[in-house]
């Protein structure tokens, strides 16, 4: 079904944060039409303001009333109490259809809506949100994971495509999974980012990101392509005196370094010696460092 055969929905927005206002917009240049949007705060506010002009600001009952699919793009553990609150006033009768945007929550939070006749649908992009106009663009081409409600996997594949994504089915077991792996290297990647530039900044360089860039793009892309193959450095060469000496170089700094920095070695070290990548006689030396005097 082409886009100008999907008819149009009229959209509410509850939660007009960084993900909300987007996913809107998006929708709304998609040829649907927002009718209303939620927010509370002076930013949400502001946001809705800039990315849905035009759209009331409306209480989040009037938002559901007023539209065919309200996207709940309010933080995960909110979700739920949200919709059965919702459900007990009676607003999800009318058959509407609710999407919301959790990573990890699946459609068990969604019942209430089915139970009152609706559709529920799980729209995660797999994307970072800073809510500008910019990440309406960035959308495009986005992996989307997809969770539906018997009989409204079209209409969510539809939504996603809408979005600029590209859908994928997610089934609802495997979610903590899926939302660990995506955490793991996101949210990760940025605490070991910031603490490399501490550490660089505490020896003078006022502009980590100008090193620490061009070997990050090299890593990542080689990583995403080669996997643990990619791997170079001290610890796959077996260099047990450099990263003793890193580990000495470290003891004044903070502790979140400190335990960062010796558990992803750790973790390196036991990967590189399963693949054989490492000579064999430096995998206990390795190791060894890594173990506190706690541990003993």
């Amino acid at each position: 079904m082409s886009q100008l055969e999907r008819p149009t929905l009229r959209v509410g927005v509850v939660g007009a944060g960084r993900v909300g206002s987007v996913l809107g917009a998006a929708l709304r240049a998609a040829g649907h039409e927002v009718v209303a949007v939620s927010a509370v705060s002076d930013a949400s506010r502001e946001r809705a303001a800039g990315l849905l002009p035009g759209v009331p600001v409306r209480e989040v009952q009037d938002v559901v009333a007023a539209a065919d699919v309200v996207l709940l793009t309010v933080p995960d553990d909110a979700i739920g109490p949200l919709v059965a609150g919702l459900a007990a006033g009676g607003a999800w009768e009318g058959g509407r259809v609710a999407v919301h945007t959790s990573g990890f929550r699946g459609l068990d939070v969604l019942q209430p809506v089915v139970d009152a006749g609706g559709d529920a649908v799980v729209l995660h992009p797999v994307m970072t949100f800073t809510g500008v106009p910019a990440d309406v663009d960035r959308i495009v081409g986005t992996p989307i994971a997809v969770t539906a409600s018997m009989g409204a996997d079209l209409l969510a594949d539809a939504l996603a495509l809408d979005l600029g994504g590209e859908p994928f089915r997610l089934a609802d077991a495997d979610r903590a999974t899926y939302h660990a792996a995506l955490s793991h290297a996101a949210n990760h990647l940025t605490t070991i980012i910031a603490q490399s530039g501490q550490l660089l900044r505490g020896i003078g360089i006022d502009d980590p990101a100008r090193l620490l860039r061009p070997l990050l793009e090299a890593a990542l892309e080689n990583s995403l392509q080669r996997g643990d193959r990619a791997l170079t450095g001290p610890v796959v060469r077996g260099d047990v005196g450099t990263v003793s000496a890193h580990l000495q170089a470290l003891a004044d700094q903070p502790e979140d370094i400190r335990r960062a920095y010796r558990a992803m070695a750790s973790a390196t070290t036991a990967r590189a010696a399963d693949r054989r990548a490492m000579p064999a006689e430096s995998v206990q030396p390795m190791l060894d460092l890594f173990t506190t005097k706690e541990d003993r």
